[in-house]
């Protein structure tokens, strides 16, 4: 488990194949607005042990859980304004896409779909984090080793944002780390919040 926890913090963080971008250190009790689906929800666990609720404790920030359990990036394009009107975060990590794979949506519709979310983000004034989320193929099927989609780091580059990468993906190879083929366990809601807690750290924030 060291090896992997080491593993995983050596390529966690990218912005787009280059140095991430570098921002100010957010303050104690900072609004962060996790922004997401069932991962984000903490799906198979108990409120204390999602993502999100780990993050506050870690990084003492006020991370408002916005995980809907199924939700789509098409319909979480529609909630985002309010979401960010509601809370003012100074910082919004974008978790989303794996409920668009399952349903076989069109890539670059949930690429667009996303880029959408993070401009209203940008345009808030706010900082947006994409994590990348596993795509489903044959090969992860086959070889119990699933992968980022193409589609992330693609529009990170695009979109000039962090990308949080492989974290989930290598949570998810990790039979002793999930509840099922998409969700993490306990062990690995936790170490999803300390990677990105790690990565955030590697950002300045």
């Amino acid at each position: 488990m060291k090896y992997l926890w080491v593993l995983l913090l050596s390529f966690v963080v990218m912005a787009c194949g280059d140095k991430p971008q570098k921002y100010d250190r957010l303050s104690s009790g900072a609004t962060v607005l996790a922004f997401g689906d069932s991962v984000t929800f903490g799906y198979g666990v108990a409120p204390q042990d999602s993502y999100p609720t780990v993050l506050a404790n870690l990084s003492r920030w006020n991370v408002i859980n916005a995980g809907i359990n199924g939700e789509r990036a098409d319909q979480a394009k529609l909630r985002i304004d309010n979401a960010l009107a509601e809370h003012n975060p100074k910082l919004v990590i974008i978790e989303l896409g794996g409920n668009d794979f399952l349903q076989r949506r069109n890539a670059n519709a949930v690429k667009e779909d996303l880029r959408a979310i993070i401009q209203s983000v940008k345009a808030h004034g706010s900082i947006p984090v994409l994590v990348a989320v596993p795509s489903l193929s044959a090969m992860a099927a086959l070889t119990g080793k699933p992968s980022d989609a193409d589609l992330y780091k693609e529009l990170a580059k695009e979109e000039k944002i962090n990308l949080i990468s492989n974290i989930f993906s290598d949570i998810l190879g990790q039979e002793n780390l999930k509840n099922d083929q998409i969700h993490p366990n306990q062990a690995g809601y936790k170490m999803l919040a300390e990677g990105i807690y790690q990565a955030l750290n590697q950002m300045g924030l």
